[in-house]
């Protein structure tokens, strides 16, 4: 037992090592901008570049948008399949895989073959449908991650006692799926939400070759012509990656509280 513990805690600091040390490297290299001193000059750049908040801002609406459409799109797919259609299970699963294995540069061109100007649909005429345009893109790309993470919340909860309970009552489907079913998947729809953001926030082949000013492309324009900026940027998606993920913990804990007084009333 002693040598099973003492393995153990072998690996665990191997792992942290591993994962620590090259952070700690970035951020000691973002700190030394000024010549033989540490300063924050790096991060005082990037927060105060205009370009930084226009870009980030841009692609956090349009992780928001790329959410919400996600949520309408895939929570009643997911919710109808359980319930009604558990053979088509297979092939769904098997679609919203394909976004892992082809390529974005494929899915870009696509697009842009499909919804140019001279198709019947056209949505890169002008900036708001190539915006929606990009948006489903982004769609596509973050499938995977949301719908697997919609499915899992609904395999924890038993989605037919509550469905009949709710139409003995007299619900509507309407209400079923936005009183009944998205309450009990909040956080499971965190969870693909914010693999949803983190998607967004650094993808850069679909917003580039859309001609779209992202944050993705941001990212690499500043790395391929500066040096320390780079790497504080790199420090500060990090933070935003891991304050996004305590409060994920944070609301979590609060559902999982708020269960036990429901068992317990």
């Amino acid at each position: 037992m002693k040598q099973n513990t003492f393995w153990s805690w072998v690996i665990m600091i191997l792992g942290v090592l591993y994962f620590f040390v090259p952070l700690i490297g970035t951020l000691e290299f973002s700190l030394r901008i000024q010549r033989g001193a540490y300063t924050l000059g790096a991060y005082q750049i990037v927060l105060n570049d205009p370009k930084f908040q226009q870009t980030f801002t841009y692609s956090l609406l349009m992780a928001l948008a790329t959410i919400v459409f996600g949520i309408l799109l895939l929570v009643p797919t997911a919710y109808w399949i359980q319930l009604k259609m558990a053979w088509l299970r297979p092939i769904v699963e098997f679609i919203t895989l394909l976004p892992l294995v082809i390529p974005a540069i494929v899915l870009v061109y696509g697009l842009i073959r499909m919804y140019n100007s001279s198709s019947f649909l056209p949505m890169t005429s002008d900036e708001r449908s190539t915006d929606l345009l990009l948006m489903f893109g982004y769609s596509v790309l973050a499938m995977p991650y949301m719908y697997r993470a919609i499915d899992t919340g609904l395999r924890a909860i038993d989605i037919r006692a509550l469905t009949e309970a709710a139409q003995s009552l007299g619900a509507d489907w309407f209400t079923i799926m936005f009183r009944v079913i998205l309450p009990n998947l909040r956080v499971a729809i965190l969870s693909g939400a914010f693999l949803t953001l983190a998607i967004v926030i650094g993808e850069f082949t679909l917003a580039s070759l859309l001609d779209r000013p992202a944050f993705g492309p941001y990212m690499q324009l500043l790395g391929a012509n500066r040096a320390y900026e780079p790497a504080a940027l790199a420090i500060i998606s990090f933070a935003l990656t891991w304050a996004s993920m305590g409060v994920l913990q944070f609301i979590g804990r609060d559902v999982r509280e708020s269960g036990r007084l429901t068992d317990r009333g």
